[in-house]
């Protein structure tokens, strides 16, 4: 069986026992406090659309603007606005929120339970739906799913890659989600194949997946559709990569998948589709993996947005010990948090706790040029280069150096002998400059 490898990256050990457990679902207790960030996604921030004593039913549409590189945030519970206040997120933006009180009710909005014939439909009122369904990337940054779906009329897509590559360490929501929802998979892929009836989609998954790999092969009844097995490697489910390897097309710096002729959607993201048309539900759910050491239950667990991860921590059995270090996110490229007291997004994919065995990380180190951090970069940079020029702040010959191409994977400061924190410098230099432009 042929398999397509990725070029440079690291190897990371997988950790992935979680992938034998299948999903548990819980629901948010009774009394609980939801908080709904107004920024769940790139663009622009929602508004809330409710106040202050308003009743709100599950799938109602809390937050929205007029951006069209927005997406609106909905309820996932029942119950009355207790508060509109500042709140910090996930990836450790401040933002504005609308906090509820779940009453236990779950009484659905009149948006909900209502399927939709997407085939009945045109193309802009399908993009509409999708929209008004709240859907944006769920493997990480969270773009607009709808926007994303809509490339100009001069960029012709011929495929459509399902990203099933989960290459992150510990994280193995996708892989559960292949194995439990694989018809769900498929029914997605032909909505998102009706919107490009020139074009074909290719699944891809790692080989340490392959009995999700065996499984998608089985469901596929279209020609226009694939499963392609790929070489584990890291960071292999970054969508320039991903391309790279299936495709074997580049994508230019500064461009975008749509400038080679493709559009790259995680497997769950594909899910939120079926769910949206099959079934009439909003995007407001999350699978997440919820792992380390300091964990009582590792697993997967099916999350409502708007849960506190103290409340998921209560849900699941509580903890071993103090954590030593919580990252929200995987381990290469999650964010490091002091408190529970956060609630989880749409873009929210893990939950590590860690103790200090399992976390500690050796003193910082000189450089002694080795080459490695240059060996191994995904995107051909150089690494020790940017970090020089970061700490200097010659922003001059950050940009010269082709450091605003940073995916932020952390390969470079993962293979570093010296441990040296390449990648934080690069993002923090990296993130200013977009900021300023």
């Amino acid at each position: 069986m042929p398999i397509a490898a990725m070029k440079r990256g690291v190897h990371p050990p997988d950790k992935k026992e979680t992938a034998l457990t299948p999903i548990r679902y819980f629901f948010p207790k009774n009394g609980a406090e939801m908080v709904y960030p107004m920024v769940q996604h790139i663009g622009a921030p929602c508004l809330p659309l409710v106040k202050i004593g308003d009743y709100v039913e599950v799938g109602q549409k809390i937050g929205d603007c007029d951006a069209m590189m927005s997406s609106p945030v909905h309820a996932t519970v029942s119950g009355e606005v207790k508060d509109i206040r500042e709140v910090i997120t996930p990836t450790g933006r401040r933002c504005q929120a609308v906090v509820m009180e779940n009453d236990g009710k779950y009484r659905d909005s009149t948006y909900c339970n209502v399927s939709i014939d997407y085939t009945q439909l045109s193309r802009n009122e399908i993009l509409k739906h999708i929209r008004e369904s709240g859907i944006v990337g769920m493997g990480g940054a969270g773009f607009p799913t709808h926007v994303k779906l809509n490339p100009p009329a001069d960029k012709k897509i011929d495929t459509v890659i399902v990203n099933a590559a989960e290459c992150e360490p510990y994280l193995t929501n996708d892989h559960r989600v292949m194995l439990e929802e694989p018809k769900r998979i498929m029914q997605g892929i032909d909505i998102i194949l009706h919107l490009f009836p020139d074009a074909r989609a290719i699944i891809a998954v790692e080989d340490n997946k392959r009995d999700a790999y065996e499984l998608l092969s089985k469901m596929i009844e279209s020609p226009r559709v694939s499963v392609m097995l790929m070489r584990t490697c890291y960071p292999q489910g970054a969508e320039k990569q991903i391309i790279q390897t299936c495709l074997n097309r580049e994508v230019p710096s500064g461009g975008f998948p749509m400038d080679v002729g493709c559009i790259v959607q995680n497997v769950d993201t594909v899910i939120a589709l079926h769910r949206a048309f099959h079934r009439g539900r909003p995007l407001m759910r999350k699978i997440m993996t919820i792992a380390g050491d300091a964990v009582n239950n590792p697993g997967n667990y099916k999350v409502r947005f708007g849960m506190s991860y103290r409340d998921i921590i209560e849900a699941i059995g509580g903890l071993k010990c103090e954590p030593y270090k919580i990252i929200i996110g995987g381990p290469m490229m999650g964010v490091s948090h002091y408190t529970f007291d956060i609630p989880v997004i749409k873009t929210s994919s893990a939950f590590l706790l860690f103790t200090e065995k399992e976390s500690k990380v050796p003193p910082e180190r000189a450089c002694f040029r080795c080459g490695k951090c240059i060996e191994h970069c995904p995107v051909g940079l150089m690494p020790m280069e940017l970090n020089k020029f970061a700490i200097a702040e010659h922003t001059d010959r950050f940009i010269e150096y082709h450091g605003l191409d940073c995916i932020e994977c952390s390969c470079c400061s993962y293979i570093c002998p010296a441990k040296r924190h390449l990648t934080q410098s690069i993002t923090t230099t990296r993130r200013e400059l977009l900021a300023k432009r």
